[in-house]
């Protein structure tokens, strides 16, 4: 439990009740290290597959995240969290930064792929008249 990031004790005392707890299906494994996981995986941008092993198992991770998001918990949470904390502005942020690049931020040149030679244009035929 070195590196990564962990949940205080007030921050889960926070989240704590608004969580599921009537899921179907088998028990929760413990939600605070798996949160703490969701939320070093998300600030870092590693990939899922590059979560610390403290946090347990990458699967269970990506699938709490991917099925919470697809549920609209996360949504709820961030706004029943937002609404708790009106009254302490400071103690608000939440960071939605995305960098988007343009579609020929890929590289290479647009164009022919092969442009004929000098060669090939002097006996050519002019398009235009001077």
């Amino acid at each position: 439990m070195k590196r990564g990031f962990w949940l205080s004790d007030e921050q889960w005392a926070l989240i704590e009740p608004h969580l599921p707890y009537r899921a179907a299906g088998r028990r929760r494994v413990d939600d605070r290290r798996v949160i703490s996981a969701i939320i070093h995986v998300l600030q870092s941008g590693c990939r899922w597959q590059d979560c610390p092993a403290e946090y347990g198992p990458h699967t269970t991770v990506y699938n709490r995240y991917n099925r919470w998001s697809q549920k609209g918990i996360w949504q709820y949470m961030f706004a029943e969290l937002t609404s708790a904390l009106a009254r302490v502005p400071e103690e608000i942020s939440i960071d939605s930064t995305h960098v988007k690049a343009h579609r020929s931020a890929a590289g290479g040149k647009g164009g022919l792929l092969f442009r004929p030679s000098g060669i090939q244009r002097a006996g050519a035929t002019p398009r235009f008249t001077p």
